[in-house]
């Protein structure tokens, strides 16, 4: 009989299991999905793949991407990081399968934290699971960000154990989720996840001070944070390495105050305004969550021949043209820079939602309502720069994240969550049917009238122009032709969201009238929420989508100018001109980049570029000895073009010019000699501990071994000199040796290394030792070890009470 009690949840993950693989069946044949942010990935991480293997030990450095970066935020795996084994057992499914049953299962487990009944915690699993943001993630390759949001429910069930004083298991299902919420190297989710835990939090404080019950939400406060601590902890060398990076990146403050051309610089302590607003949601936007298309869709749709668009290529150039052109069209017409798919949580569930309004009491309706609207009202960004510049200014670490319009996933979360309560109310309460009638007749006026006025608002004050419309102007027409489609996706789509809305209240109506059985409503309920979400996902996400996993494996092929450069095997780096450098993996693949492709570049890295390589400054080139250029020919085809001047590995120079500011620095640099002279900024160091130079001209410095985490160089000079090496300072991990001594070594040009190297023969290395990964390898194990004592105890007592 005990063993029955299992069997819904058994059955719960066999259908989590079917549907994530029969969602994404092609992974069945073999394949994968194509995914353009993993395959520049993959010529991030291939150097330090390579060592991991070599060396069977971790770099936490790589050179092949900007020239030198720490690979924290690449790609790590941390000392004691047991978590991953946790992770790694749960996501036994092909990708990205294994994302998706993780949305399940966590929500399923949040559901039963809220006591709903099993197989409506099925049907609210699968509609959280298959929002099509959710779905639409993996197409770019945010694995990472899918990662964190499939932990988010498993923490929210955790802290909601603790607040129903069960505080062993809520203890401890909160430390561990919070463990792989971290695990997941997704920073902002997690940040986002913590207003929706503040917000919960808030509305429990209010509750308490009402029911004078503040002490026990101290305890259970104080039980949460504790869990949350023991999480980090587990986390400690990841943790401790992403900040100690980050204040480095381009998340930290930037010394210049002054921008490339020269003007006045906005002071900022993270990113600036307009990079974090990019992506903001507009408010007329919003009617994306229910209505699919409303504005447009993704950034391109294929088009049939019915449409206008069609119609009128074909009048002027052909069917076969019109065809082509078809297969993408620009038809959304909000201002966000690119969009995959729209943010669609569903008509169905959005009923739901509402209905929950109506029907569902008490605080946890509070706080998935207040969520929600904070949510939305977030998403707007510089839509609404009140809101937006206040969170920007004042609220802790806000800027440091881009993209606000992510900040819905909070909505995506809360309302499919509202949406199962309120089935949960309408089948299993004694709530009176005229309660539920009422508490119908209002989702459906206020929902139905909602989609209505979106609707009206749109015809009445939008143009359903787009900001690349202008492609559009050579053709006589065709504009025209694009915005009456674009009228015609949000005519049709606002009929569906109204269709499938009434079908969902119907049903709903039918078992209020007994015409239908409870089994049979949830089932025609779930069938149409899978239809909503399946049908609108397909278009973005399909079997087309999929490659096989040879091609994938092996993202890069060499070209001929890559075989030319392949051949020569000193150390040296490379600058790929056919692509923008900032924003390219690939050539990390095959060379030692002087460019890359990641979020959270080195700021100062990130400001040489725009100083100076933007300019072509050819001495900052050199400087970074940048031997090889790949450039286009008029054929389109790469050509390797060798640089004669480069600097080399290392070099002696003549002048050591000290500045007192970053701005004189990078300043400095736009007539600089770099072969001849090095600047330093002077306000990094104490008078004492402050280099002085000399020069002779017979001396030498070479470079004998490289091995990404350390290089040797043999120098040879009658007196002192100081050198530079064309490597990039990182003061929190690289050290400096001369035969083995602890030697100082200086940040000069900005971002390079120099140091003062002594007369005579010396072997001179470089070893990258971060301190922190070692210090935060005894704050995990220490966490852990907590986790399994608290763990282990409450078994004890609960053998002990049974016994």
């Amino acid at each position: 009989m005990k063993l029955q009690k299992f069997f819904p949840y058994l059955i719960a993950i066999v259908i989590f299991a079917l549907a994530s693989i029969l969602y994404f069946h092609p992974v069945l044949k073999g394949k994968q999905l194509h995914q353009s942010d993993i395959t520049q990935f993959k010529g991030m991480v291939k150097e330090i793949k390579d060592y991991r293997a070599k060396n069977n030990e971790e770099p936490y450095w790589t050179g092949a991407s900007f020239s030198g970066m720490p690979a924290y935020q690449v790609s790590a795996y941390y000392p004691n990081d047991f978590v991953r084994t946790v992770d790694k057992l749960l996501r036994f499914l092909p990708r990205p399968a294994d994302y998706t049953f993780l949305y399940f299962l966590s929500f399923f487990i949040l559901m039963m934290a809220l006591k709903v009944e099993w197989r409506l915690a099925v049907l609210g699993a699968l509609a959280f699971g298959f929002s099509t943001y959710l779905i639409i993630i993996f197409v770019p390759g945010h694995n990472a960000k899918a990662h964190a949001i499939a932990y988010m429910p498993l923490v929210l069930a955790g802290v909601l154990w603790v607040f129903q004083q069960k505080y062993v298991l809520g203890f401890l299902v909160t430390a561990l989720a919070m463990a792989l919420e971290i695990y997941t190297n997704h920073p902002q989710m997690t940040y986002y996840l913590g207003f929706c835990l503040l917000i919960l939090g808030i509305v429990e404080l209010i509750s308490a001070i009402k029911e004078k019950t503040l002490s026990k939400f101290i305890k259970q406060a104080a039980i949460i944070i504790g869990a949350v601590i023991l999480g980090i902890g587990a986390n400690a060398p990841r943790l401790m390495a992403m900040k100690e990076y980050a204040d480095k990146s381009t998340r930290g403050k930037s010394e210049l105050t002054i921008n490339p051309d020269g003007s006045q610089k906005q002071a900022s302590k993270g990113l600036d305004k307009a990079y974090i607003t990019e992506y903001s949601y507009a408010k007329l936007e919003t009617f994306n969550l229910f209505v699919p298309r409303f504005m447009g869709g993704g950034t391109t749709e294929r088009l049939d021949e019915s449409s206008s668009f069609y119609k009128t290529i074909k009048e002027t150039a052909g069917k076969r043209v019109a065809k082509d052109y078809a297969q993408q069209v620009l038809t959304y017409w909000g201002d966000q820079t690119i969009i995959e798919a729209p943010a669609y949580i569903g008509a169905v569930i959005f009923l739901l939602f509402f209905l929950g309004i109506f029907l569902v009491k008490g605080k946890i309706k509070q706080w998935l309502v207040a969520a929600t609207v904070f949510s939305i009202l977030m998403s707007w960004g510089r839509n609404f720069e009140i809101l937006t510049n206040f969170f920007i200014d004042y609220f802790p670490l806000y800027n440091k994240f881009r993209a606000v319009s992510s900040i819905q996933v909070i909505a995506e979360l809360c309302v499919p969550i509202l949406g199962v309560l309120a089935l949960k109310e309408f089948f299993l309460t004694q709530k009176t049917n005229t309660e539920k009638q009422e508490a119908l007749k209002k989702a459906v006026y206020v929902f139905g009238g909602l989609i209505v006025v979106g609707f009206l608002l749109a015809h009445g004050f939008s143009t359903f122009e787009g900001i690349r419309d202008n492609q559009y102007s050579q053709i006589p027409g065709l504009l025209e032709a694009v915005i009456a489609d674009r009228k015609d996706m949000l005519l049709s789509d606002t009929f569906r969201s109204l269709l499938l809305m009434l079908l969902t209240a119907g049903t709903l109506w039918m078992l209020l009238k007994n015409k239908l059985k409870n089994v049979y409503g949830i089932l025609v309920i779930a069938v149409l929420i899978l239809f909503d979400l399946i049908s609108i996902n397909k278009n973005y996400v399909s079997e087309d989508d999929f490659k096989s996993v040879r091609k994938l494996q092996k993202p890069y092929t060499a070209s001929r100018a890559d075989e030319l450069i392949l051949q020569d095997k000193t150390h040296f780096r490379v600058g790929n001109f056919t692509v923008n450098p900032i924003n390219d993996g690939s050539t990390s693949y095959f060379h030692n980049s002087i460019g890359g492709y990641h979020a959270a570049k080195l700021g100062r890295y990130q400001e040489l570029f725009e100083y100076q390589i933007a300019k072509n400054n050819m001495q900052v080139l050199n400087m970074l000895n940048t031997k090889y250029f790949i450039i286009g020919n008029d054929k389109g085809e790469k050509q390797a073009q060798l640089n004669p001047d480069t600097n080399g590995n290392a070099w002696f120079v003549k002048q050591l010019l000290k500045v007192n500011s970053a701005n004189k620095e990078i300043t400095t640099l736009d007539s600089l000699n770099t072969k001849t002279t090095a600047v330093i900024d002077i306000t990094k160091y104490s008078d004492e501990n402050l280099p002085v130079n000399q020069f002779n001209a017979t001396g030498s410095i070479a470079l004998i071994t490289y091995d990404v985490t350390s290089l040797t160089y043999q120098s040879k000079t009658e007196e002192q000199q100081f050198a530079v090496f064309s490597e990039i300072y990182y003061k929190n991990g690289w050290n400096a040796y001369v035969d083995g001594k602890l030697t100082p070594h200086y940040r000069v040009n900005y971002v390079l290394r120099g140091m003062v190297v002594p007369a005579g023969e010396h072997v001179i290395e470089f070893k990258f030792e971060p301190k922190v990964i070692q210090q935060g390898k005894a704050i995990s194990l220490s966490s852990y070890v907590l986790l399994i004592l608290i763990g282990l105890g409450w078994l004890f007592f609960v053998f002990k009470r049974k016994a």
